[in-house]
Order: C-alpha cells, then structure tokens, then sequence
C-alpha cells in the first residue's frame, strides 16, 4: 500500500504564504511526475502544479507566479510553496503521482481568511 502524507496546511490571511509538504514512505517521487492538487468546498478535485522527472514543471493559470512546485529527492519531499494567497485558494490540497490510480492521502487543509 502507498501512502501520501501532506502537511503545512493552515489559517492564514490573503497575502500570506504556506509551504506544503508532502512525503510517502513506499514511493520514490523523482521516479514520477508528482502532483499537487486541491479541493474546495462544494468542488471537484483540481489540478494545481506538477513537477515532471526531468523537472519540467507545470501550473494551473489562476496559480501561476505564485506557487512554485518543487521537489527534494534525498528526502524524498514533494513540496508546494505558496505565496500571495487569496481567498479562492482555500481548499484541502493533496499531492499524489499525475498518472497512476493509487489511494489519495488526507490531505492538508488551507483556509486563507481575514
């Protein structure tokens, strides 16, 4: 079983930033195209960011300029820096590989409030 542990979620106000991790025990993030995406309340599941194996890195466009998708393969972390945040970010954000069918992880949530 592969498991999906995120975190760095939290409440802050528009104009902040979070730094959101996520790390997996069983599998080796630089051996696929992660992922990071995010739900809101009452919506679908999104795409956010991917970070390809050879880098190549890729954004939704609401997100562009202010998230930046990153990856640390000696400690195998996925993460999502996030800054300049606003109110339509708030969501529970999920990484997870851009192809392939495993179990998603709880999540972590961003609420971005004043």
């Amino acid at each position: 079983q592969v498991r999906f542990v995120e975190s760095g979620g939290g409440l802050v106000q528009p104009g902040s930033s979070l730094r959101l991790s996520c790390v997996s025990p069983e599998l080796t993030f630089r051996e696929y195209d992660m992922s990071w995406y995010r739900q809101a309340p009452g919506k679908g599941r999104e795409f956010v960011a991917t970070i390809a194996m050879t880098n190549n890195r890729s954004y939704l466009d609401s997100v562009k300029g202010r998230f930046t998708i990153s990856r640390d393969d000696f400690t195998n972390t996925l993460y999502l820096q996030m800054n300049s945040l606003k109110r339509e970010d708030t969501a529970v954000y999920y990484c997870h590989p851009h192809h392939g069918t495993w179990d998603w992880g709880q999540g972590t949530q961003v609420t971005v409030s004043s």
